[in-house]
């Protein structure tokens, strides 16, 4: 059965430590739901089940774990079924951002970032989604992409090979799991303070760049707070809708990626000249020293 109140609904959010996983986690305590939490970080981990708890909300399990660890998952979603039944929800948030051109990603960047930010979904899946259809009560499976899942960012081609992966798959589950009364969210965030924003360092381009920093001025302006992403992202689960935008901007530009693919194109030619722009002063010294920008997140 489709879910329309997360009242007494048992909810998995990986990534419950921070950003949008932590506000989505203390959104769902609020609507009664009783949370299963994981993240990597073991000390922020804790300090979000406090907040939870202080506030009312139940938090009936938490481990700290690497979801691109399919042992670890396995042994937690073990842990759960066996005390406590299938979920209702499975929230995938938890994820890392890797930047980087073409030319300056190692081979380890473009594996740790599929394993994380795809594998780990699918191990998430692997381990509840199946007890979920054995249990016959329906539910619903939250995964979080990105923009960059939707469009050719500049220096994501890795994060991008990962988000548009989870994307594809989720596409086929839509259709998959509705004949088990499964639904199927597909988060596609643009912005979000995460509170890393603004401590960000892009390897290869100097914190005090002019050009870098208006760049990520102009990002923090048009940034929604985590509080407002996890509200979207509860409303697209309720309402049972496949693609869940947090933001109007990142919905628009899809609607012209797919009415109108000349401005489309136009626009990301532009955005591509303008990233390149800011690193243009630095590409002999990234070229003598391949590098990429690495940013750890949630989403």
């Amino acid at each position: 059965m489709p879910i329309t109140s997360l009242n007494d609904k048992k909810c998995l959010i990986t990534g419950a430590a921070s950003g949008i996983g932590k506000a989505t986690a203390i959104a769902a305590a609020r609507e009664g739901a009783s949370l299963f939490l994981t993240d990597i970080d073991t000390s922020l981990l804790e300090q979000s089940v406090s907040e939870i708890q202080q506030q009312g909300g139940r938090v009936a399990m938490a481990r700290a774990l690497d979801v691109a660890d399919f042992k670890a998952v396995q042994a937690f979603a073990q842990s759960i079924h066996q005390d406590f039944g299938s979920l209702d929800v499975v929230m995938n948030v938890a994820g890392i951002s890797i930047w980087g051109t073409i030319e300056n990603l190692s081979h380890d960047h473009w594996r740790r970032v599929v394993e994380i930010d795809l594998m780990g979904p699918i191990h998430i899946m692997e381990s509840f989604i199946p007890p979920m259809i054995e249990a016959g009560r329906g539910g619903h499976l939250v995964n979080v992409s990105s923009a960059a899942g939707l469009f050719g960012l500049p220096w994501h081609a890795a994060y991008s090979a990962a988000k548009f992966g989870l994307r594809g798959v989720s596409e086929v589950l839509r259709f998959d799991l509705a004949r088990h009364g499964i639904g199927v969210s597909l988060v596609c965030p643009g912005g979000v303070n995460t509170g890393l924003v603004k401590t960000v360092e892009v390897v290869g381009i100097e914190p005090d760049n002019e050009e870098f920093l208006a760049f990520k001025a102009h990002f923090m302006k048009r940034a929604v707070t985590p509080e407002k992403a996890a509200a979207a992202i509860l409303k697209g689960l309720k309402a049972n809708r496949y693609l869940v935008f947090t933001s109007f901007d990142i919905q628009l530009m899809h609607w012209f990626q797919c009415k109108l693919s000349a401005p489309y194109r136009w626009i990301m030619k532009k955005l591509n000249d303008r990233m390149q722009e800011i690193s243009a002063p630095l590409d002999r010294e990234l070229k003598q020293e391949p590098r990429a920008a690495e940013m750890r997140n949630d989403t």
